[in-house]
């Protein structure tokens, strides 16, 4: 079955190809729904992009369409901001909330929880190894008027490097591709910290001349490999904070172990396309009603290996050495009706089929102890869906619910939110947020050559409610506030009677309450943009842990120089998080877990950047967190897992318009 739909898969992105001859001019308008043009640049923009050195001379900077997930339409912006500063890291997103482990590659501890969902199905476990795993929701498609590329670098640690190579043409103005690939390999600066990973991308679309059919498809092929080492040993913990010289030379400071890796591995094929039964063919046409099909197939594993037991850490073992995988394939289908009217607004009903399969290749049976664990969960799940949208002047409605009517996981959601524009500079938002499902497949269902690392649970579902709210003026204040309340909320936590990591299901009602405040304030060529997060968490179990507050303030200056030939743009970071009870991080799972025995947090993280920008090249030169040398060696990621020393690293993002 596999191999049919890996065979359905691509020839559905030939399929695309088949077409690409017809029609003389990209329309924006073409695609999987409405792709309109949500943003532009003046002319003043559009100059300093560079963007005149250009072959085709009709072509502007607007006219290179990114186009999202969910439909959303920006172009590509070269411009050098103080966002773009925040976006250049491994992930290439702003990575507020985000506490990165020493090495480029590894996992983060998550400062603040977005528990906004709209998931039916339990997702796979090693949550600490899906940071830099791309999703669905995480590729973009392109329309683009001349072949586009854009090349990013950024310096490692140790030996190695970052690398993001991206390439996008449109071999006619109705069909595109673009093929992309993101490589890592950074040794570290501990014992047996190694980093390998690789992100390939390809994405296809494509439309006919009458905008009557759309396609897009994408295939994505990823590999993370990380070495493991437990972080430092406990009588090292010492040695690392009292700052001598000996230990600065962090290959000194000995690790639990030096023979372990995991690696996360998958492959997913997608493809959606729609046909229009109805359209609209002029201005007067109020109707329009269309069919589609989303098919999605995605095969994934995890697996710890160890050349050698390490019971003194994970306890005892059924075999001297260690290999523990676990896979799952998941194969989707989404048929849906849309329907548009110009006075009821967008309307979507969906019917979709999810075929699981996840689990292990043999059976697990400990006679001593009594304790049997089957090695699969797999089945069928039947879900019905809608979504309603309409957009009137200022005021915007939006509303989207799911329910599975069959099968063994029961689950449900409710999303709803209301936007209203009062004019150009104040927007607000309040939405509403319901969502219940199974716990995620590992905790369900766990193997491991480790005894204690054994379990088979029957979690009641976690269900969750979240009201939001929002308020935006200018660049002055983004406030926004949200309020959760989690039941049944499953966690990883000790064993007091084994010392292993195991699942854990609250029966007590969890509440949760963040409060964000994002500004910037200018005055001539001088900024500061603040990011500050306040929370708070009602636990009486104390499961649910992170800081009371969040923040971040860069100070930074910016300026044409050199008869304007460079943008430069200077400035100081400030991170601060204060004390909580951090959570620690299990290699064997990949998972991070509650632990109550020490306080972490409470340090500054300061970082010196200079950036600037030619034409379309940015360069990126930072000095992070150059505080450590004399702040103190207080710094950790996780228990016993130190955050990243001194280092100065640069780095180039380099766009080509052919």
């Amino acid at each position: 079955m596999v191999n049919k739909v890996v065979l359905i898969g691509v020839l559905w992105c030939l399929y695309g190809g088949v077409f690409a001859q017809e029609g003389r001019r990209l329309n924006p308008e073409s695609g999987i729904g409405n792709f309109g043009r949500q943003d532009t640049l003046s002319a003043a923009q559009r100059k300093s992009t560079g963007i005149k050195n250009i072959k085709n001379e009709n072509a502007k900077i607007e006219d290179y369409l990114i186009i999202s997930y969910l439909n959303d339409t920006t172009h590509v912006d070269t411009t050098l901001t103080i966002q773009k500063e925040y976006k250049f890291n491994y992930l290439r997103r702003d990575n507020f909330g985000l506490m990165p482990f020493s090495n480029l590659g590894q996992t983060y501890n998550t400062l603040t929880q977005n528990l906004q969902s709209t998931a039916l199905m339990p997702v796979f476990g090693a949550r600490a190894r899906h940071f830099n795993y791309m999703e669905i929701e995480d590729i973009n498609y392109y329309r683009v008027p001349t072949p586009l590329t854009e090349l990013f670098f950024k310096t490692a640690f140790e030996q190695g490097q970052l690398a993001d190579s991206f390439f996008t043409v449109n071999t006619s103005p109705r069909f595109n591709f673009s093929i992309a690939y993101k490589g890592l390999r950074s040794l570290g600066n501990y014992q047996h910290l190694l980093t390998s990973t690789g992100n390939f991308r390809f994405t296809t679309n494509y439309s006919t001349k009458n905008n009557q059919y759309h396609f897009r498809a994408h295939i994505v092929m990823q590999d993370l490999l990380n070495q493991e080492n437990g972080g430092l040993r406990d009588d090292m913990v010492e040695n690392f904070e009292s700052g001598i010289a000996e230990f600065l030379d962090r290959s000194l400071l000995e690790v639990n172990f030096e023979n372990a890796e995991s690696i996360l591995k998958g492959k997913r094929f997608h493809v959606e396309h729609a046909y229009s039964i109805i359209r609209k063919k002029d201005s007067l046409s109020k109707n329009n009603m269309s069919i589609g099909h989303i098919m999605s197939f995605k095969d994934k594993f995890y697996e710890f290996s160890q050349t050698s037991a390490v019971t003194a850490y994970f306890g005892q073992a059924s075999e001297n050495s260690i290999k523990d995988k676990v896979t799952l394939e998941n194969f989707y289908n989404q048929f849906y009706v849309s329907y548009s009217n110009d006075l009821l607004g967008d309307l979507q009903f969906n019917l979709n089929h999810n075929n699981y399969n996840y689990g292990y290749n043999s059976l697990y049976r400990d006679v001593k102890n009594g304790i049997d664990v089957t090695n699969r969960l797999k089945g069928d799940i039947v879900s019905a869906g809608g979504k309603y949208h309409k957009q009137f002047k200022g005021l915007e409605l939006h509303g989207e619910l799911g329910l599975n009517i069959s099968g063994e996981f029961e689950g449900n959601f409710l999303n709803a939110h209301v936007g209203f524009k009062l004019n150009e500079e104040v927007f607000a938002r309040a939405s509403i947020n319901h969502n219940s499902k199974v716990p995620n497949y590992n905790t369900l269902l766990y193997q491991s050559k480790y005894v204690h690392y054994n379990w088979e649970n029957h979690f009641n579902n976690t269900e969750s409610q979240q009201l939001a709210f929002q308020v935006k003026y200018k660049d002055f204040a983004d406030i926004t506030v949200d309020y959760t309340t989690l039941n049944d909320y499953v966690y990883f936590g000790e064993d007091q009677g084994t010392n292993s990591i195991k699942p854990f299901q609250s029966n007590e009602s969890i509440t949760y309450l963040r409060v964000k405040w994002v500004n910037e304030l200018r005055a001539g060529k001088f900024a500061l943009h603040n990011t500050v997060l306040y929370q708070n968490v009602q636990n009486d179990n104390e499961v649910f842990n992170v800081p009371q507050f969040i923040t971040r303030n860069t100070l930074y200056f910016s300026s044409h120089v050199f008869k304007k030939a460079m943008y430069l743009q200077t400035g100081l970071t400030l991170n601060y998080f204060t004390k909580y009870y951090m959570n620690a991080y299990s290699p064997l799972l990949a998972e991070f877990y509650v632990q109550r025995d020490k306080e972490y947090g409470g340090f500054p993280r300061l970082d010196f950047f200079v950036n600037a920008k030619i034409r379309q090249t940015r360069i990126f030169l930072k000095a992070e967190h150059f505080n450590a040398p004399f702040t103190g060696y207080n710094y950790y990621a996780a228990p016993n897992t130190p955050y990243r020393d001194f280092i100065v690293r640069f780095g180039v993002v380099w766009n080509f318009f052919l």
